[in-house]
């Protein structure tokens, strides 16, 4: 890759470094001590989400670190060196972004008045939430837009 990089590509790669920061202390850290991720507010706590909710939020952790942490890592990686395989994995982490949002949202919808579910800061996280899926959307589309500039055929 040669030249200037566009602004898309430093939006979406400090965007995504953000992210893969808060992945790391919010999501790894759940099933590794989740009253630390509780304590830094990256979790709620058992008495807002109940047990089943803590197992969830555990799950996604695991599966986060698996998956969603490496291809993060490996799309910033590959598209600051200009490869194609980069825009591949960043591409599979934004599908990912626009779509663990959407699901926890709706995951907080449904538990609603189910016992042990305490959970009240709908507003809050709904604007969060959206704004996530969005740039997750938005990713996708730059990647599939710009992608003949971002990386370089091999």
């Amino acid at each position: 890759m040669s030249g200037r990089r566009p602004a898309g590509f430093w939006i979406m790669v400090s965007v995504s470094f953000l992210l893969l920061i808060l992945l790391l202390i919010g999501q790894t850290m759940a099933f590794i001590d989740y009253d630390f991720t509780v304590s830094i507010g990256l979790q709620e706590a058992m008495d807002v989400v109940g047990e089943m909710g803590v197992a969830t939020n555990k799950g996604f952790g695991v599966g986060d670190t698996i998956i969603y942490i490496p291809l993060t890592l490996l799309g910033l990686f590959g598209l600051l060196k200009g490869r194609r395989w980069g825009l591949y994995s960043m591409a599979g982490s934004m599908a990912i972004t626009a779509y663990w949002p959407v699901t926890c949202m709706f995951i907080l919808v449904f538990a609603k008045n189910t016992p042990g579910f305490n959970f009240t800061n709908y507003l809050s996280y709904s604007i969060i939430l959206t704004l996530i899926s969005l740039y997750g959307l938005w990713g996708l589309w730059y990647l599939y837009r710009r992608r003949d500039i971002l990386a370089v055929p091999e």
